[in-house]
Parts: structure tokens; C-alpha cells; sequence
């Protein structure tokens, strides 16, 4: 993503150089969260795996209610909206268990697993 537009035709060029930092620096922390999602899913990939060769349930109720009051936790520390922070574990979490029910259906069936 390049930030060279500025939206900021006819004010003063300070005005665009601070927005261009500022942009640079959410375009480093974007690409930052992308990367640690990725580092977050390839060992959830391997909790699945470990999951299905044990016959383990996809989902853990109890340990998604604990990441959830801890991830409240550290957004309310962090002075981030806990409910947001709520919903995107939530979606994580969702598409992690998406993940571990294909691994063990692969498992059960014999399939060659897949990367997602």
C-alpha cells in the first residue's frame, strides 16, 4: 500500500507530510498484525493436527471464554474497546475452528491435508 496520495489537495503541505507519517506508520502496523496472524494460524494449524490424531473436539468452550476475558483485559489496559476486542477474537476463533473441523474431517477420511 503506498501512501504518496494524500487526500489533501490545496492544504498546507505540512498538513500532508504529517498524514503521510502517520499513514506510513498504519501501513507498518497493518502489515505487522498480518504477519502475526499468520504466525497465529500456523500454530493453531498445528493444534488441529494435534487435535484430530488425538480425537480432540475442534472447538474448547472453556479455553475461548478464558482468551476472551483476557483479551477484555488487556484491551481495557491497552484503552482499545473491550467489545472490539471481543468480536475480533471471536472471528479468529471462528475461522480457527473452521480450520481444526477440516483437519479432522481430512483425518477421519483420509484426505491429504490442505493449507489455509
Amino acid at each position: 500500500m503506498t501512501t504518496s496520495n494524500t487526500g489533501t489537495h490545496g492544504a498546507d503541505p505540512a498538513v500532508g507530510e504529517e498524514l503521510a507519517r502517520l499513514r506510513d506508520s498504519i501501513d507498518n502496523i497493518d502489515a505487522a498484525v498480518v504477519h502475526m496472524l499468520a504466525e497465529r494460524f500456523k500454530c493453531t494449524q498445528q493444534v488441529g493436527h494435534l487435535k484430530a490424531r488425538h480425537q480432540l473436539p475442534p472447538a474448547d468452550p472453556a479455553r475461548e471464554a478464558r482468551q476472551i476475558a483476557r483479551l477484555r483485559a488487556l484491551a481495557e489496559d491497552a484503552k482499545l474497546d473491550p467489545a472490539f476486542a471481543e468480536k475480533f477474537l471471536n472471528f479468529i476463533v471462528a475461522e480457527v475452528i473452521r480450520h481444526h473441523e477440516r483437519i479432522a474431517d481430512e483425518t477421519v477420511n483420509g484426505a491429504a491435508p490442505t493449507v489455509n
